[in-house]
């Protein structure tokens, strides 16, 4: 039987893939990452709160990688993205009403199903289809270059709504003030992802052949298919790269803290830093996916993962402060390099370690049982060194951690890439 990788596929795909993949995401990490502090008053909670609440969206995704992989395997991608991206939507409809505590956990369980459970094997699955066999550098570099673009945009349009509603200098506003204003970032972005919802199910359609067939016959879970799976060394290997690269992509949420609390930059100013950081995702998408598809993606992975090391420990030595602006700007770019040379690239290597396209689902749920527990400790973690230690020092300490974990990673690429690099016939 043909599989899909011989089939041409519409360039549209991949914009409403990346649109798509991007959105699903905004409302329970981007807008926080941007206005972080913001979110903290707004809410009323502490660094360790917010961190309590990214927990139980990662317990919840747990249980949600294990049982959502075979599903992508058994219904079509848009139809589990579009419902995915609807509920997400009208979640953030609820966020924007301020609930307390014990209902923003409830919240964030809520979108640890919608976001994982419905959405994250199928996004995954529906690229690996878009890139075929010699295009997955490509497929997923656009795939994350654009998400970062997409997060940019979101970025972008929330800061000028937030600006909007603010009607004087932002240091001369009160809480409640800033309170209101953050209600109508939040509001518009929920319509705008559930407009994109609606889309992704009726536009997202891919060139597969049989694949109807295949999803009537496939069952949700198969001991047959995870048995396939953990016979692949790579698959363990890419447990342990994927948990360690986005221990440092959760990381980046910090750097619009680092600018307001280190560099004293006004909230306005500090939450731009956090969205021109997302502008470079793009670039590096791209032009990592690129070099990915006429080398090897583990070898970017590796690279990735030393540009990482080297300027976790920059931060983490305290080198950085108020006067050293242009070191500053050159090591949150030089992090962000190596944080999204490593996240673009490392579902990319499904194909390298050569896991068969039909258990695509169940091995993307089962390396990221693992891979994205950070949803559950990365939040707890960093909020416990930061309320701790207020200021630089806290930072410093986050930093620190994150150079062991960048460190790890490095040594996992290397093994994963000299494996790959054997060439063994059956991939184990």
């Amino acid at each position: 039987m043909k599989t899909n990788s011989s089939q041409k596929q519409p360039l549209y795909v991949i914009v409403l893939l990346i649109l798509a993949a991007e959105a699903v995401f905004i409302l329970p990490f981007v807008l926080q990452r941007i206005f972080r502090t913001t979110f903290l008053e707004s809410f009323s909670i502490s660094q360790t709160e917010l961190g309590s609440c990214f927990s139980v969206y990662g317990i919840v995704a747990l249980f949600s990688y294990l049982f959502g992989g075979p599903l992508a395997d058994r219904f079509k991608p848009n139809q589990l993205m579009s419902v995915a991206l609807v509920l997400t939507g009208l979640g953030g409809i609820y966020l924007a009403t301020y609930p307390n505590l014990f209902n923003l956990h409830v919240l964030y369980g809520f979108w640890g199903f919608t976001t994982i459970f419905l959405f994250w094997a199928p996004m995954i699955k529906a690229t690996r289809i878009w890139g075929g066999k010699n295009k997955q550098g490509i497929a997923f570099g656009f795939l994350d270059g654009g998400r970062g673009l997409v997060a940019a945009l979101f970025g972008s349009i929330g800061v000028l709504i937030f600006s909007l509603f603010i009607t004087k200098d932002i240091e001369l506003t009160s809480v409640e003030e800033r309170r209101i204003a953050f209600k109508e970032v939040i509001t518009y972005t929920s319509y705008a992802v559930i407009v994109i919802g609606v889309s992704v199910y009726f536009l997202l359609k891919l060139n597969v052949e049989n694949s109807e067939k295949t999803e009537k016959n496939a069952k949700l879970i198969t001991i047959d298919n995870f048995k396939i799976v953990m016979r692949y060394k790579a698959v363990w290997l890419l447990m342990i790269i994927i948990l360690c690269a986005y221990y440092g992509y959760k990381m980046t949420d910090l750097f619009s803290q680092y600018a307001e609390q280190v560099m004293n930059y006004n909230k306005i100013e500090a939450a731009k830093v956090g969205t021109y950081l997302l502008y470079l995702r793009p670039v590096i998408g791209v032009t990592t996916g690129l070099l990915a598809d006429r080398t090897r993606a583990s070898l970017w992975i590796i690279i990735g993962f030393l540009l990482m090391s080297i300027t976790s420990l920059i931060f983490y030595l305290g080198i950085i402060d108020d006067s050293k602006t242009l070191l500053f700007t050159l090591s949150i770019g030089t992090m962000a390099l190596g944080v999204y040379s490593a996240r673009v690239l490392y579902f990319a290597t499904l194909e390298e370690a050569k896991i068969p396209l039909a258990v695509t689902g169940t091995a993307v749920g089962f390396i990221s049982i693992v891979g994205y527990t950070p949803d559950i400790f990365a939040g707890l973690l960093m909020g416990y060194f930061l309320d701790a230690n207020k200021g630089a020092i806290g930072l410093q300490h986050a930093f620190g951690i994150m150079a062991l974990f960048t460190f790890v990673g490095l040594i996992a690429s290397y093994l994963f890439y000299k494996h790959s690099k054997s060439n063994s016939p059956d991939g184990l």
